[in-house]
């Protein structure tokens, strides 16, 4: 891995009570995709008084695509031009940055390992990417980077999808418009999605805390898929909405009265309905911590569908 290209303005910023990020990576590629995820990463650093990494991976395979393929005696030459241009690139995000505590990273690598020494070494509490959403997550930093992080980071996940629409999307801003307040981050409506995973209880202490900072309206949803004990008493549907009400801390201070429903149907589909009935601002989706994680622990189906088809982010929590 190349050494890490870095600068640092300083800043001043005070961390919500109960929700704090205080390191927040943002993995780009540099394309539109990438770009589009960006207002995020900048908005929850004004209001959480985060640093901001951005960082852009520069591995073999991307670089051999990028120049139609040569032969590995040019690589060297290729590498620095690739590298200059990405520190070249960082530097106009950093633009976007003012007031903004942040730091620029160029990697040489497997991407994951790259972007996970970056994590491991500024203890990120919080990563941002961008994605299209076809056929799953699709080509972050041209590979299926984004399922990777959701699959293996020790933290929070925030992906900012194709259909990201209406109050819920923030506006890129062009450079030279610095007469132009930078968009802040409102969360009115917050939809904790949960199949009752064992962190649950965790995961909604999280949202939770989200809701009282940003004194969020918040619906804890759970879908039932399988309808064979429905007849069974007691039924499933009180069931579950008493562990619905259970996940909800006895010391929460939330501004409004959390909403428990509970759904029947494919999951993927009634968390977006769901979503897009109550106009919700953020999904979030619980998931098991990452040393727990195999090919069989997490629904990839539906968050796939969910990312893909949302028209707001989607956080991915991990006890």
């Amino acid at each position: 891995m190349a050494p890490v290209e870095e600068k640092k303005v300083t800043t001043h910023g005070s961390q919500p009570a109960g929700f704090t990020v205080r390191n927040v990576l943002f993995a780009t590629d540099f394309s539109p995709i990438s770009e589009a995820a960006l207002p995020y990463a900048t908005a929850i650093c004004r209001r959480f008084g985060s640093t901001l990494h951005a960082a852009h991976i520069l591995s073999d395979t991307t670089l051999l695509m990028a120049t139609g393929g040569v032969d590995y005696v040019s690589m060297g030459t290729i590498y620095d031009s690739a590298h200059f241009d990405a520190k070249e690139k960082l530097e106009q995000i950093s633009v976007r940055c003012e007031g903004i505590t942040h730091r620029n990273h160029v990697g040489h690598g497997p991407v994951w390992s790259c972007l996970e020494g970056i994590i491991q070494q500024n203890e990120v509490d919080l990563i941002v990417v961008g994605t299209h959403g076809r056929t799953g997550f699709g080509r972050l930093l041209l590979g299926s980077v984004a399922e990777s992080i959701l699959r293996r980071a020790p933290c929070p996940v925030l992906t900012v999808g194709p259909k990201v629409s209406g109050r819920a999307k923030l506006p890129t801003l062009p450079v030279d418009r610095r007469d132009l307040a930078p968009p802040e981050l409102e969360l009115q409506q917050l939809l904790f999605a949960t199949n009752f995973e064992p962190n649950a209880a965790a995961n909604a202490k999280a949202v939770v805390s989200l809701a009282e900072s940003f004194e969020s309206r918040l619906t804890l949803l759970h879908v039932i898929e399988d309808y064979t004990q429905l007849g069974s008493r007691p039924g499933p549907i009180e069931d579950a909405v008493g562990r619905l009400r259970d996940l909800i801390p006895k010391e929460a201070a939330l501004q409004y009265a959390p909403e428990t429903v509970v759904e029947f149907g494919r999951a993927a589909e009634q968390i977006l309905r769901m979503a897009s009935e109550r106009e919700a601002d953020l999904i979030v989706l619980g998931a098991r911590p990452a040393a727990e994680v195999g090919t069989t622990h997490l629904p990839w189906s539906t968050a796939r569908h969910v990312i893909a088809g949302a028209h707001c982010p989607v956080l991915t929590l991990r006890g």
